[in-house]
């Protein structure tokens, strides 16, 4: 995610300072993606460094703002121009995890899929709830395209996640060595013989 173009696009519409660029980007990603005021204060003063905003005087509380320089606007047009690369996808800690979990011994990775799925699951329902809010509040005039394109993202990137689980639980069944075969059972000990019927004994005399 790229917070440094986020606070550029809040600045291209006007000068803004640290918590007010805080509080816009969580409302417009619906919180999603949350942060902290020393992040944006951070991020801006990296952005002052390459000359893409500047500081645009104070309030009367001391609070500092800041604003797109011309050399700013040129990189956000960039940005928005530009296909997001997938080069080098972002690292995704349950691929991590259940790379790591296949490797280790004694790891239960049917388990972690499992209890993944069942997580992922939840967070579905909840995110179709949300956008089942989103939709209403459409209905009546109060529209937040930005929230419910955010929302869509996270359900379509959920719905994927649940089919790539189901294909790392076939996957993994695959890879589980076949059981052994039993061993035949061991051959039934020979019956005893039957005795020799005794010779009549002789009648007496």
């Amino acid at each position: 995610m790229s917070i440094r173009h986020g606070l550029l696009a809040l600045l291209d519409q006007g000068p803004r300072y640290g918590y007010q660029l805080r509080t816009e980007f969580e409302a417009r990603t619906g919180a999603t993606w949350p942060l902290n005021v020393g992040q944006v204060y951070t991020t801006l003063g990296r952005l002052e460094r390459d000359g893409l905003v500047a500081p645009h005087g104070e309030d009367a509380e001391g609070h500092v703002y800041y604003a797109a320089t011309d050399q700013g606007r040129a990189e956000l047009r960039n940005w928005f121009d530009t296909p997001v690369p997938r080069t080098n996808p972002p690292r995704d800690e349950l691929a991590i995890k259940l790379a790591m979990a296949v490797t280790v011994p004694g790891v239960d990775v049917e388990a972690v899929v499992q209890g993944q799925r069942r997580h992922s699951m939840k967070a579905l329902q909840d995110y179709t709830r949300l956008k089942g809010q989103a939709l209403i509040a459409e209905g009546d005039g109060r529209s937040d395209l930005a929230w419910l394109l955010v929302l869509e993202q996270l359900i379509f990137q959920t719905e994927a996640e649940i089919r790539w689980l189901d294909h790392c639980e076939t996957r993994i069944a695959q890879y589980r060595p076949a059981p052994e075969p039993a061993p035949p059972p061991a051959p039934a000990p020979p019956a005893p013989a039957a005795e020799a019927p005794r010779a009549r004994r002789r009648a007496r005399f």
